[in-house]
């Protein structure tokens, strides 16, 4: 005989498309996250390049003419706030240089 706490058992679990259909994705919230989290992994690699070269956040900040404050928040992800111009200078203060590029689709055009 089947318990009355197993009924209940199977009646509460549902299949994962079950679930998915009853709430499907907010895409434009997904999309927004994945651009944050594609942000963070991109900021994350400038963080490393300086961590390598063995420069501190005040190192690299004195190098670029801005402040501490204004490094970290590159290197927490905040590349979309930022100018053109700050994340060129984090990059020539590291060595780097920065080819900008206009994707067209069927053709790219660098600029600089």
């Amino acid at each position: 005989m089947v318990s009355t706490s197993e009924v209940s058992a199977v009646k509460r679990s549902r299949s994962w498309k079950d679930v998915r259909n009853e709430r499907p994705p907010r895409e434009v919230e997904v999309t927004e996250h994945k651009g944050r989290l594609l942000a963070e992994v991109r900021a994350y690699r400038l963080r490393e390049v300086r961590e390598e070269q063995g420069l501190t956040q005040v190192e690299l900040a004195a190098r670029m003419h801005v402040t501490q404050p204004s490094v970290s928040e590159l290197e927490r992800g905040e590349l979309d706030r930022a100018g053109l111009a700050t994340i060129k200078a984090y990059v020539e203060a590291l060595g780097g240089s920065v080819e900008v590029v206009a994707d067209f689709g069927d053709h790219r055009v660098v600029i600089g």
